[in-house]
């Protein structure tokens, strides 16, 4: 996770052979999946966010694709450590709203686990 978005732009390019438009968010996690780094352009240039979980692990595709895409609802469970590929269907975005608001983060994961 020490890539900066001159590098991460630069993997974007080279390795995903992907482009940037308007609302795309390009996601990259650490091997431990405890924290992850959020690439996103607009029309005034790119920004980049990082997250880190207090316990546990972001919930990462079992897939070993290099690329794969997210709805808006998937991408806000992917970000909360909800196991988006187990909650399709469902509409959780406003509980995971509310949980983000809590000021005991072991509370929230402990939560999200026992679904």
């Amino acid at each position: 996770m020490r890539r900066g978005i001159d590098t991460l732009t630069q993997y974007i390019q080279d390795e995903l052979k992907s482009t940037w438009h308007e609302g795309a968010a390009f996601v990259f996690t650490n091997k431990a999946r405890s924290r992850i780094k959020v690439l996103r352009w607009d029309k005034h240039g790119v920004w980049l966010c990082t997250r880190r979980l207090h316990k546990g692990s972001f919930r990462w595709p079992r897939a070993d694709d290099a690329a794969w895409h997210l709805t808006p609802d998937e991408f806000n469970w992917l970000i909360a450590g909800v196991d988006w590929q187990q909650v399709k269907g469902h509409d959780l975005t406003k509980w995971v709203w509310q949980n983000e608001s809590e000021s005991r983060p072991e509370n929230t994961q402990n939560t999200i686990i026992t679904h």
